[in-house]
């Protein structure tokens, strides 16, 4: 395994394959002497990923983060945000995370040990699904939903967006990450940003990060 993970700095190395009915092609990879978990396409897990929404939780801020109550995940994966907010962050009060695919949480279990985080509570279900029926209220929702390269229409339907506004507490934050591959997205993005300023909600982009990643951070107050 030490050789293996002297050459992951010179290549991935794929240690692990599968295929899901959902998320297709799975790889859990040793990069950079560290496992990360890709799709087809894209980093799911770990990796530049990690780099991308800890940069959003930066943002944030992570003493306010650390006096939080209730978090919600909606697109686990791998569950490197969640790691980032137990390991890094030292976040122990509750999170609840949202993952449609079971084979992707077989996956984390299996390499990541996501059932060993005492504070998280996993549901297998379609976030749209759980956005309507929760009737939590979350003081951070971290919205990181792919399939491969592509983001769910839902994501940008005002009926969502209004209630994660609903579910958020007063003063909480909603953290999503995005990827710009084109014109089209940019211009979803462009008027997500826009629907929740015409409700006068604090709204900040960071643009470029990872090269195509695009984080909106918007804040209920």
């Amino acid at each position: 395994m030490l050789l293996k993970k002297l050459l992951s700095y010179l290549y991935p190395i794929t240690l692990f394959k599968a295929q899901s009915n959902i998320s297709k092609s799975l790889e859990v990879n040793l990069s950079g002497g560290e496992l990360v978990l890709d799709s087809k396409n894209a980093n799911y897990s770990y990796g530049s990923l990690q780099r991308v929404l800890r940069i959003g939780l930066k943002r944030i801020g992570f003493s306010k983060i650390l006096k939080m109550d209730n978090i919600l995940v909606l697109g686990v994966a791998g569950g490197s945000v969640i790691k980032t907010l137990t390991d890094e962050i030292g976040f122990k009060s509750k999170i609840t995370g949202v993952e449609i695919d079971k084979d992707i949480i077989t996956i984390a279990n299996r390499f990541f040990k996501l059932d060993q985080i005492q504070n998280l509570q996993l549901v297998i279900d379609d976030a749209f699904e759980f956005v309507l029926k929760s009737r939590e209220k979350y003081d951070l929702i971290i919205i990181d939903i792919f399939q491969d390269t592509k983001m769910p229409n839902f994501l940008y339907e005002d009926f969502f967006k209004d209630r994660i506004l609903f579910l958020l507490k007063e003063k909480g934050f909603v953290l999503f990450n995005t990827m710009i591959l084109n014109k089209e997205a940019e211009e979803k993005n462009k008027e997500y940003v826009s629907y929740y300023k015409s409700k006068g909600k604090r709204v900040e982009v960071v643009s470029n990060v990872e090269n195509f990643n695009e984080i909106i951070i918007t804040e209920k107050f």
